[in-house]
């Protein structure tokens, strides 16, 4: 009985912690899904801006940001949480990374906590360990971390960027994904324009030199893109997961409670027997 009492104050210990972080990741989940919801636009139409100017420049612009190289060292963004107690949130975006990167030569920039600890972990070449934050992340850090991907890429660091995060669906729906950030590719709809026909749109001073400026910020949007739904779905899977973890524990205290009680009512029942019986032998 005292055994089953101890455990059950200790589930009760935890469950008031579960409690207390669900609420935490309750509190804050509102905010990173409004800031999440509010930089879709940004992006999306900048990245609808940039293809503009390629399509509608056509072959003038010549930028190093366009046209793939050859298969050389991919660079990684990988955007993982601060902490753990998420459920599967930080280990399907390692999984996703792991298997993008199999058979390839790659590096890695890591934004969040756990994802340095877990490239250091496995040795593997790190560009930059100043993004460990991912609640840090604002647009200045964001337009950092894209300005030295820019100019790595520029050096022939590496050949290709691709981003890992954390796609923001709903609060029960979180899914990793995988996008490519440089060299841009506009998209291919498949149609083809009009013979005879051209666009009207001049820039100033010349395609090339508006793409290359805008390229900087491009990134910066889809890195501070993929930090609004990497937060807002790692807030919402440790919301998630501590809700579960509550609700096992309440069925854990009604499952000891129920034997803490057998167990009194057998101790009760032995100490009636043993006074019958001593009265009968009198």
């Amino acid at each position: 009985m005292k055994d089953i009492k101890m455990r059950i104050k200790s589930v009760q210990s935890t469950m008031q912690i579960t409690k207390a972080m669900e609420l935490v990741a309750s509190s804050k989940l509102r905010k990173a899904k409004e800031r999440a919801e509010n930089s879709r636009p940004y992006f999306n139409l900048l990245f609808e801006s940039l293809c503009d100017v390629a399509a509608i420049a056509g072959g003038d612009v010549d930028s190093p940001f366009i046209g793939e190289r050859e298969a050389g060292k991919t660079c990684y963004i990988v955007i993982a949480g601060d902490r753990g107690l998420a459920g599967g949130y930080n280990s399907n975006i390692f999984k996703l990374a792991a298997a993008q990167a199999e058979g390839k030569e790659a590096c890695y920039l890591p934004i969040g906590k756990k994802a340095l600890e877990h490239f250091r972990k496995k040795g593997a070449e790190i560009v930059s360990d100043e993004f460990s934050q991912v609640e840090e992340m604002d647009g200045d850090a964001s337009f950092a971390a894209a300005k030295l991907i820019c100019q790595e890429f520029l050096k022939g660091s590496f050949d290709r960027v691709e981003m890992v995060y954390t796609n923001f669906n709903s609060m029960l729906s979180q899914t990793a994904n995988i996008m490519t950030v440089l060299p841009v590719q506009a998209p291919h709809d498949g149609k083809e324009e009009p013979s005879g026909v051209k666009a009207l749109t001049l820039y100033e001073p010349d395609p090339s030199t508006l793409f290359n400026a805008v390229i900087p910020d491009f990134v910066t949007g889809m890195v501070y893109g993929g930090v609004c739904e990497s937060l807002a779905s790692e807030l919402a899977a440790r919301r998630n997961a501590m809700d579960s973890a509550s609700k096992n524990a309440g069925e854990m205290i009604e499952d000891l409670s129920l034997k803490y009680n057998r167990a009194r009512q057998g101790a009760i029942t032995q100490e009636l027997t043993e006074i019958v019986a001593g009265a009968e032998a009198q």
